[in-house]
C-alpha cells in the first residue's frame, strides 16, 4: 500500500495564536486515534520551532552547519504524519481532518517505495 507524508506547515504566531493552537490538542488526539484505529497512521509528530533547526551541507568535503531553517519563508514546517493509504484520494480524506488544515497547510507526498526506485 502506498505511504503519503503529510507535511504540516503554518505561520509562526504569538503566543496568544500558540495556546490557541495548543488548545486544539484534543482535536488532533482525535484524528490520529481515528487514523491508528483504520490502520492508516505510520508515524507522526510535532516539530520544535526553527530557532532549534539545525542545517547542514557538504561542499567540497567540508562541512557547514548554520543554525536555523534552511530557508526563510513564511509558513515554516510544524509537524508530520506518514500514512498508509491505498490512494491519494484516501490520504487527502485523512489530511483534510488535520486540525492545521484550518489556520496553515498540509502538504501531501508520495514517498518512494522500492519497486518506485529507478533501475540500476
Amino acid at each position: 500500500m502506498p505511504q503519503y507524508m503529510a507535511l504540516l506547515y503554518n505561520e509562526p504566531g504569538d503566543e496568544a495564536t500558540e495556546r490557541e493552537r495548543w488548545a486544539l490538542l484534543p482535536r488532533w488526539n482525535d484524528v490520529a486515534n481515528r487514523l491508528r484505529d483504520a490502520g492508516v497512521l505510520v508515524a507522526n509528530a510535532a516539530l520544535h520551532d526553527t530557532v532549534a533547526a539545525t542545517t547542514i551541507r557538504v561542499r567540497e568535503d567540508q562541512l557547514q552547519l548554520s543554525d536555523g531553517p534552511f530557508a526563510t519563508t513564511k509558513e515554516i514546517l510544524a509537524g508530520y504524519f506518514l500514512l498508509d493509504c491505498a490512494d491519494l484520494d484516501e490520504a487527502i480524506g485523512w489530511a483534510r481532518q488535520l486540525p492545521i488544515a484550518e489556520y496553515g497547510s498540509v502538504e501531501l507526498r508520495p514517498v518512494f517505495a522500492p519497486e518506485d526506485l529507478p533501475a540500476g
